[in-house]
């Protein structure tokens, strides 16, 4: 025999949170994967020129939402099992893992919030010490083929051109005049514009995603304690 009345109703309720949960993980392990092979941010994120490499920061939040998804999936299924079974000790073990998720998820919004334009800034850094370097008049024939291949994987990847429009028209004219070969046809688009929306609405999936999953956390949390109380209160135990 197992829990009756009401109790009875949290445990199934716990076991659709959990299947939910067990989904969402799945969910964000996908995502995450996702964003770690996307073909605009891979061939942007492994570019290095004279020593210096495209920054890591958004791989590293990327890694950390893979290993959450897998974590997230693990812990689901033990919820799910320990409710059906009706296991304090599987329930009060969920429950500690959602305590440490949940710690770990609210750091990691805390640090994801302060540091969200960071991704975007650095690469727009990176691509300007680039293109500055790209039009320098005294730069060598070597050096300059280096960074103009540099140049055009950021542009042919984000369909864009410099840093503003005045830094788009002046490398048309040094394209049409045959000075460089960096700038794809018809486009006139700020690369800064198209960094920062490339990056940006990738943090806004993460934290749209991170968001719903705090809310079936926190649901579950309360059900599980529930469900163990009551079936260490009920008469067949």
């Amino acid at each position: 025999m197992g829990v009756e009345g009401c109790t009875k109703c949290i445990k199934y309720m716990l076991f659709f949170f959990n299947f939910i949960f067990w989904l969402a993980g799945g969910v964000i392990l996908g995502v995450a994967l996702w964003l770690r092979h996307d073909p605009q941010t891979s061939s942007l994120l492994v570019l290095e020129f004279e020593g210096a490499h495209a920054p890591s920061t958004f791989y590293i939040s990327v890694h950390i939402l893979i290993a959450v998804g897998a974590v997230m999936m693990v812990v689901g299924f033990l919820g799910c099992y320990g409710a059906i079974q009706e296991s304090q000790c599987l329930l009060g073990t969920f429950f500690a893992c959602l305590v440490i998720l949940f710690a770990c998820e609210v750091a990691a919004g805390i640090w994801g919030f302060m540091h969200k334009d960071t991704v975007s800034k650095e690469m727009i850094n990176f691509y300007d010490s680039v293109y500055d370097k790209a039009l320098t008049p005294t730069i060598e024939q070597e050096k300059k083929n280096k960074v103009s291949t540099v140049l055009r994987v950021f542009h042919e990847t984000l369909d864009c051109c410099g840093k503003g429009q005045g830094t788009a028209f002046l490398t048309r004219i040094t394209d049409t005049l045959g000075v460089t070969d960096l700038c794809p046809k018809g486009t006139t688009t700020s690369c800064h514009d198209r960094i920062q929306e490339l990056f940006s609405d990738k943090i806004y999936l993460i934290g749209i995603a991170a968001l719903v999953v705090a809310v079936i956390m926190i649901f579950e949390m309360i059900f599980s304690m529930v469900l163990c109380c009551g079936i260490r209160n009920s008469p067949v135990y």
